[in-house]
């Protein structure tokens, strides 16, 4: 009896198994075929969603709640018209079709799967000293262990580089100790890479530390005129979400909302007073230059330059700047005066509420006394044999708030030591501009940035607290010297639009007198002239009895009669805008 021959599918395997394998990618290609239509619209869905977090993300806080009125009162108008849903269901299939074509179009380049399991299992063994001990029965962080349990949400940018990263750690790790989050920061600022600002947030409740890469703050940022408030100026911008405020902002050739620092003044300001400190070239005299046209909106300026270099000689003779000195006996002459019109302001203010009337106009009207470099000041007082000038500040910076003077001081790190205490102690809203470390940086400010300096910081760029508040990032306007010919001449002719007009008195005055003309100045400079702001034009007044609590400066005569001549002799007068006289302190009868 013959054998029968064994099956086919018993004596090839081999061949069922292909056989199964085409069959199989022919289904498969057949489903993708039929249901391409439906991984396009689904595709793009997913597309649409997550362009709507991200626009939801950057809308401010404030907008928000308009943008959902809006919204709220589209969907109830398609509801409401004649075959509206249908209408909108079609438009959304198209543009969720429209937006899910072409997979590889939009997609960024994918980092290999391999680069960032090594760079994530980096990340892990380097925190594995700083998050373990060995007294831990089951570690968090152990090694040789996985990545994965520590490490959560994450993401690459297009150079294989972390751009954002979610990670846990033991409640035993000391994370209210300043000291121990600066290691941790700084391990994570090296092995994430360099070249970038990364911001951290400490959720000490949950364990859980998140890491961010920030974009750079804009820089073409010119001076303009802000929508603020009188007693409210704006020192810089900062990072979405970090303020709830935002500002429209000319930027290019358009507008955009930008969110600022905004500084407030004044008699209800919890801060009354700033101190500016970086290092060389690092936008200090920007950030002055900048706040000098905003005050100038609604007040007066006294500007006091200790180094002498001419960066606010674009303010001389302008309505509003009652002087621009550059020399130890004007910056002696303008503080004094600073000082006996705080108190003028203050008596004033005082007799108008007990008689139950509005204080005077001139008693209100903001006075601004910027200060750049004092400490350079304080060296030439002290080779003359003469008091810091930093001493002349305390009556301002005391009571200044009452009296509606405000105090800015700029100084550089090599000369924060001669700043005096009155200065230190009052200056609550603080600013540091350039690159520094992080103990300058928490010995200006008080506390330690939650982002990582860069290497390279452009002029005008650093941090801001305003009181007992977080520290921001901070960029302050472009706002150069319009005379400086090496800046842009956009950011000059912008400076430039918002300079109060001179006078023509002040241009005449401007040119170099004959000798005739000297001459005259100096007869006029020995007759004895009534007090006045410095650098402004004396009043016409006769002098009035001073209040009995104001004490005589009989031993001073002398000298104020030297410091009137020389600001004749030296410099041509400021020309003020019409406005009314600084008077003098009325007398017990008035």
């Amino acid at each position: 009896m013959a054998r029968r021959p064994l099956p086919r599918i018993l004596s090839n395997p081999r061949a069922q198994v292909a056989r199964s394998r085409e069959l199989a990618r022919t289904a498969a290609d057949g489903a993708t075929d039929v249901l391409h239509p439906l991984l396009t619209i689904s595709r793009g869905l997913r597309r649409l969603a997550a362009a709507a977090r991200t626009k939801w993300a950057e809308t401010p806080k404030d907008r928000r709640g308009p943008l959902l009125f809006f919204v709220a009162a589209l969907v109830l108008t398609v509801a409401l018209v004649p075959y509206g849903p249908l209408l909108a269901l079609i438009t959304l299939m198209a543009a969720a079709g429209w937006a899910g074509r072409a997979p590889g179009a939009a997609a960024e380049p994918e980092v290999p799967q391999e680069d960032r399991t090594e760079r994530l299992q980096s990340l892990y063994d380097a925190l594995v000293p700083h998050f373990s001990v060995p007294e831990d029965p089951d570690p968090l962080y152990a090694h040789g262990g996985e990545w994965s349990r520590a490490l959560g949400d994450h993401d690459f940018d297009e150079n294989g580089r972390v751009s954002s990263l979610t990670l846990r750690y033991p409640a035993y790790f000391p994370d209210g100790d300043p000291e121990a989050r600066a290691r941790i920061e700084q391990l994570l600022h090296a092995k994430a890479g360099r070249g970038r600002e990364y911001h951290f947030d400490w959720a000490q409740e949950a364990n859980i530390l998140t890491l961010t890469v920030l974009a750079p703050l804009p820089t073409d940022i010119a001076a303009q005129r802000f929508v603020t408030a009188a007693e409210e100026v704006v020192l810089g911008f900062t990072d979405p979400g970090a303020v709830r405020r935002t500002l429209p902002v000319s930027r290019g050739r358009g507008t955009e909302d930008l969110p600022p620092v905004v500084w407030r003044t004044g008699a209800r300001s919890t801060e009354p007073h700033l101190l500016a400190v970086g290092q060389p070239g690092s936008g200090t005299t920007t950030l002055l230059r900048s706040l000098a046209l905003q005050a100038l909106e609604h007040g007066e300026v006294l500007v006091i330059e200790g180094s002498g270099s001419g960066e606010y000689a674009c303010l001389n003779g302008r309505p509003g700047v009652l002087a621009v000195e550059c020399g130890l006996t004007g910056a002696l002459a303008g503080l004094e005066w600073a000082a006996r019109e705080t108190e003028r302001r203050l008596l004033a203010a005082n007799r108008a509420r007990q008689a139950g009337q509005a204080p005077p106009p001139d008693c209100t009207r903001p006075l601004w006394i910027l200060l750049d470099r004092p400490s350079v000041l304080g060296h030439v007082a002290a080779a003359d044999g003469r008091g810091d000038p930093q001493s002349l500040l305390q009556v301002p910076l005391r009571h200044g708030r009452a009296a509606q003077v405000t105090v800015v001081v700029a100084e550089q790190f090599d000369g924060f030591d001669a700043l005096g205490e009155p200065v230190l102690q009052h200056t609550r809203a603080r600013v540091v501009l350039g690159r520094t470390n992080e103990a300058q940086t928490q010995l200006v400010l008080g506390l330690p940035p939650h982002t990582t300096p860069t290497e390279e910081m452009p002029p005008g760029r650093g941090y801001a607290r305003l009181g007992t508040g977080p520290v921001h990032r901070l960029q302050v306007p472009a706002t150069p010297d319009p005379y400086d010919e090496a800046t842009s001449e956009t950011h000059r002719a912008a400076v430039r639009a918002l300079l109060p007009e001179a006078a023509p008195e002040a241009e005449a005055a401007a040119v170099p007198k004959a000798p005739a003309d000297t001459e005259a100045a100096e007869d006029e400079a020995a007759e004895p002239l009534p007090e006045a702001p410095p650098g402004g034009t004396a009043t016409a007044e006769p002098a009035q009895p001073e209040e009995p609590t104001q004490t005589a400066r009989t031993e001073e005569t002398a000298q104020t009669a030297d410091r009137a001549g020389a600001a004749v002799r030296d410099k041509a007068p400021v020309s003020q805008a019409p406005r009314a006289p600084v008077p003098v302190l009325d007398g017990p009868g008035s």
